[in-house]
C-alpha cells in the first residue's frame, strides 16, 4: 500500500484489499479512479455522498454490528499548483445508542502490488484513530468502507469527550450506496461549503 499524499503509512491497516507497492501512479489512472469515486472528473472541487441505513433483517444476519446507520461524504479540492487535497466526513448513528457521532480526516490514494492500479482511498482515522479504507464497486453505485478505527464525536457536543468505533466481529466492512451529495448537508457546518453540493 503506498498514500500519495501528506499521511502517514498504516502499517497496521491491513485490510482485504490493501497491498504494499513502491512507485508513482501514472496521472490517468488517478483522474480514472476518480472519476469512478465522485461520478466525474474532478474539477476544482468535487463530493460524493454515500449512505446505508440498516434494517432488522440485516440485523437478525450480523447481531454483533454496532453501527445502526452510516454516512460518508467524499471531497476533493484542488488549488493552484497543489496537489488534489481528499478528504472524508462521516456520520454514525449506533444500533443502541442515541445521538450523531461525527468524524473526518485526510485520505489518499491506496494502490494495488503492482503500484500502478489505484484500488481505493485510505484515510487517517484523527487524533489517534487507525483509519479507513474505501473502495468502490464494480459499477460504481457503492462505496465499500474498510474499517480499523477512528474517532467520532457527538454533534450536539462537539466540545466533548470522543468516542472510538473500532473493528468489531459484524462492524469491520460496510456498503454504502451512492446518493446526491446534499443529503451529506447535515454533516457540514460551514453554510457556504453545504451550498457547494450540488448534484453532478
Amino acid at each position: 500500500m503506498k498514500i500519495l499524499a501528506a499521511l502517514p503509512l498504516f502499517a497496521a491497516l491491513a485490510l482485504p484489499f490493501a497491498a504494499y507497492a513502491n512507485g508513482d501512479i501514472p496521472a490517468a489512472k488517478a483522474k480514472a479512479f476518480d472519476a469512478k469515486m465522485f461520478g466525474g472528473p474532478v474539477g476544482e472541487k468535487a463530493s460524493a455522498c454515500f449512505v446505508r441505513r440498516y434494517d432488522a433483517r440485516h440485523f437478525a444476519q450480523h447481531p454483533k454490528q454496532k453501527v445502526g446507520a452510516m454516512k460518508l461524504l467524499l471531497t476533493a479540492e484542488t488549488q493552484p499548483n497543489e496537489p488534489i487535497a481528499y478528504a472524508y466526513k462521516i456520520g454514525v448513528q449506533f444500533k443502541n445508542k442515541p445521538g450523531n457521532f461525527d468524524g473526518s480526516s485526510s485520505c489518499g490514494h491506496m494502490v494495488d502490488e503492482d503500484g500502478k492500479t489505484v484500488v481505493g482511498f485510505t484515510c487517517g482515522g484523527d487524533c489517534g484513530g487507525g483509519g479507513i479504507e474505501i473502495a468502490i464497486s464494480g459499477n460504481s453505485k457503492s462505496a465499500i468502507v474498510h474499517l480499523d478505527a477512528i474517532g467520532l464525536w457527538d454533534r450536539n457536543h462537539p466540545d466533548g469527550d470522543g468516542i472510538t468505533l473500532e473493528s468489531g466481529a459484524d462492524d469491520k466492512m460496510f456498503r454504502l450506496d451512492r446518493v446526491d451529495a446534499s443529503e451529506c448537508a447535515e454533516l457540514i457546518e460551514d453554510r457556504k461549503e453545504v451550498a457547494s453540493l450540488q448534484p453532478r
